[in-house]
């Protein structure tokens, strides 16, 4: 018995230190200087909202505009007290993920890359056009995040699964509001430095919703599935990394700024418990 559990003992501490080792080689990106993502401002929200997959932030009065996931409805959150919630609707069922907000008008990217823009006319009527993705197809494509480039003058949607990609790049492409045209590889990400920093030779990088902060002017990547914020500048070149926590982040599928740079990330409710908002204040202001 006592040669039983001197090899048990043995074994406890060769784990250990193996365990030890592989951490210290597999080092994780470090905390971020201007946002503490561990401790974010935490707003539940209603079943309603379970599946929420695109925030844009409302400068006017505080407040989000929001999407859910498969309905054609618009939502307006308050993010003061109460939490005031109104919503309309814009379209029937489709598979919508992200909104961004530019000039009055909402953008609402669905998955096959179409964009719906929707304006309120008077007495909060909803008025609607579609751009119709033009290679939907003839090719498999899945988008989930989409971004206004003030510099581009354009609506910026990344690829989080398109065929024309591998591994090794994610690609971007181009949306003229004027126009509402379609440019395709406006620039690429390279995803080789991310796979280093993350310690994972086959990483696969599934963005699924992006913003630009308005004071670092950074693009902020948030990947659902990696489970990190990636930033990089606006022709996609890594600058920095952050791993987020799966029990705080379950399934964020949304970003946006305010003016004065605090993030708001959305979480859809994953099956369990409810959807949130998640406000990480900027410590820099």
């Amino acid at each position: 018995m006592k040669k039983m559990n001197c090899f048990i003992y043995v074994v406890l501490i060769f784990t250990f230190f193996c365990s030890c080792h592989q951490n210290k080689n597999k080092a994780l990106p470090a905390a971020s200087s201007r946002y503490d993502f561990e401790n974010p401002i935490l707003i539940k929200l209603p079943d309603g909202l379970a599946e929420i997959s695109g925030v844009a932030f409302y400068p006017k009065d505080s407040s989000v505009f929001a999407i859910v996931d498969e309905d054609g409805l618009l939502f307006k959150i308050g993010l003061n007290k109460g939490n005031k919630i109104e919503k309309w609707r814009f379209d029937k069922k489709r598979d919508f993920e992200d909104i961004v907000l530019h000039d009055s008008i909402f953008y609402v990217l669905v998955s096959n890359g179409d964009i719906e823009n929707i304006q309120f006319g008077n007495s909060d009527s909803i008025l609607t056009t579609l751009s119709a993705f033009p290679y939907a197809s003839k090719k498999t494509n899945e988008f989930e995040s989409l971004y206004y480039d003030d510099t581009l003058k354009q609506m910026v949607l990344l690829c989080k699964n398109c065929e024309d990609d591998d591994s090794k790049i994610v690609s971007a492409w181009g949306y003229d509001i004027g126009t509402k045209n379609y440019t395709q590889s406006i620039y690429n990400i390279v995803v080789k430095p991310i796979a280093q920093k993350l310690s994972e030779v086959k990483l696969k990088l599934r963005p699924s919703a992006t913003a630009i902060n308005p004071i670092t002017d950074e693009l902020y990547i948030l990947s659902s599935i990696n489970h990190i914020i990636l930033i990089t500048d606006r022709q996609g070149k890594y600058k920095a990394l952050y791993k987020l926590d799966p029990a705080t982040y379950k399934q964020a599928e949304g970003i946006a700024f305010t003016p004065w740079g605090d993030m708001i990330v959305s979480n859809e409710s994953k099956e369990t418990g409810s959807s949130n908002i998640l406000i990480i204040k900027n410590k820099q202001k």
